[in-house]
């Protein structure tokens, strides 16, 4: 015969407090003047389930009415907390896809909270007192900064190269060489996206090697468009050709069919003027002769999440006359933004001083070093004796596929906790766990903090009053 099963402890059960008696503490008013009478009671009552859970497995121990109160705040304050959260960027990579891309400028912000906050003239002309057009907010900037003729905009760059594909060359041929069939993030690659558009792929060339005559030879009666992509992510080097912008306009002009050149990342102002390595500009591309460009307008552009398509006028007509377009259209927020960003432009003496992606791809390694001269003192004294900080020499990337093969000189903090190994891991979810997580990137056995992108050092230094080390590092 089996033993009876112990009885639950009846005595501590009744001391847990009602759910009247939670709702009348002081904590519970200010939980319910914060998230609502109802949330916050439903909260009340799932904590007083789990109180009770805990004490019949014998686990727990009666809690006050201000104990439950208090648990049942901390609960409704997690759920609240946004999951999209700021972050310090100290990965090394400026444009990380992964966190965002680019930071907008302060005009760019205030642009879009401006039109969060009230009615605006989006499809509205003002002139006229009738219906406009979205697009003539950035169309006349864009045109300008570019030399096209005409340009619109939709919602990333992939949806601009979707949108031209499927308008030009819509159960027709798109002539592409070999070394330049990309993949960009999250495994979206031009084929793909070239078979969903309803044109056909006609490969041309050799992975390394692709001349004049491979696009002569292939273009025919069935051909909707050439198209040259710029390996904007990659690079290949040593035994390689590729036919150059304007002899490939030249040989699309001489056969009537448009060429139509995808910038990937795309820039509007000389890289080199900034210290870096040049990029082919979008100003330049159509001087080239290409009849329609595609770039995007929140990598090196350093503005928010979008795709352009400049070029000739009436191929810009048909595009916007597809219906794809209204479904890849940009709303108010991104436009007014965009516009800001753009204006920008229009004064490139202060330019990288007023957007934020050039003003962080342009600091000085000695910005970072002394930045990180200052930091590490309070930053070991914070992290305590098992974890050693050295500032020290690293390389910063631009990211999100621009320029994937050049560096820049950068200088950050290395995190050496003691055991290595777990203990390195533990060190960086202890970092990721602060209430403005703090994201590194593992480097030679140690936890490097990239400075490049750290313009609140007082802020950083806040974060770590909240750090839990693990066992083992405290």
């Amino acid at each position: 015969m089996s033993a009876p099963e112990p009885q639950a402890p009846t005595a501590a059960l009744r001391a847990l407090p009602s759910v009247d008696q939670v709702l009348k503490s002081a904590t519970a008013r200010a939980g319910i003047d914060r998230h609502g009478r109802e949330p916050f009671t439903a909260t009340v009552r799932r904590v007083l389930d789990e109180a009770r859970a805990a004490v019949r497995a014998g686990a727990g121990h009666p809690s006050g009415a201000d104990d439950i109160a208090e648990a049942a705040l901390s609960k409704l304050e997690i759920d609240a907390a946004p999951s999209l959260r700021p972050v310090f960027n100290l990965t090394g990579t400026v444009l990380h896809t992964n966190l965002g891309r680019a930071i907008l400028a302060e005009e760019a912000a205030e642009a879009a909270l401006a039109a969060m906050r009230q009615a605006v003239t989006l499809e509205y002309d003002i002139a006229e007192g009738g219906r406009g057009e979205r697009d003539d907010h950035v169309r006349g900037l864009l045109c300008e900064l570019t030399g096209a003729e005409d340009a619109t905009v939709v919602n990333n760059n992939a949806a601009a190269v979707l949108l031209v594909l499927n308008t030009l060359a819509l159960g027709k041929e798109s002539i592409v060489s070999r070394g330049e069939l990309i993949e960009i993030g999250g495994a979206f690659r031009m084929p793909n996206i070239m078979a969903r558009a309803g044109t056909k792929l006609v490969e041309v060339g050799t992975t390394n090697r692709t001349h004049p005559k491979d696009y002569l030879g292939a273009i025919g009666p069935d051909t909707g468009l050439v198209v040259k992509v710029h390996t904007s992510n990659y690079r290949i080097e040593g035994f390689t050709k590729e036919v150059e912008p304007r002899e490939l306009a030249a040989i699309a002009r001489e056969k009537g069919v448009p060429l139509f050149h995808d910038l990937g990342s795309g820039t509007l102002c000389d890289l080199a003027r900034y210290g870096l390595v040049h990029e082919p500009t979008v100003r330049e591309t159509v001087a080239d002769g290409a009849d329609i460009v595609t770039f995007s307008g929140d990598k090196l552009l350093g503005g928010p999440q979008t795709g352009f398509i400049v070029g000739r006028r009436d191929l810009l007509a048909a595009i916007n006359k597809n219906p794809m377009k209204r479904a890849l259209r940009v709303d108010k927020i991104r436009l007014a933004a965009l516009e800001a960003t753009l204006k920008l432009y229009g004064d490139p003496d202060r330019l990288a001083a007023r957007l934020p992606t050039l003003r962080l791809l342009a600091r000085k390694a000695g910005e970072m070093e002394a930045a990180a001269g200052r930091l590490a003192p309070p930053l070991q004294a914070k992290l305590g004796p098992h974890v050693t900080v050295t500032p020290r020499p690293c390389r910063s990337q631009i990211g999100s596929g621009a320029l994937p093969t050049a560096t820049l000189e950068s200088f950050g903090l290395a995190l050496r906790p003691e055991g290595g190994g777990h203990a390195l891991d533990a060190l960086a979810r202890a970092l990721r766990a602060l209430p403005v997580p703090v994201i590194g990137r593992m480097e030679d056995g140690a936890l490097v903090l990239d400075l490049r992108c750290l313009e609140d050092e007082a802020g950083f230094l806040a974060a770590f009053a909240a750090l839990e080390l693990p066992d083992g590092l405290a």
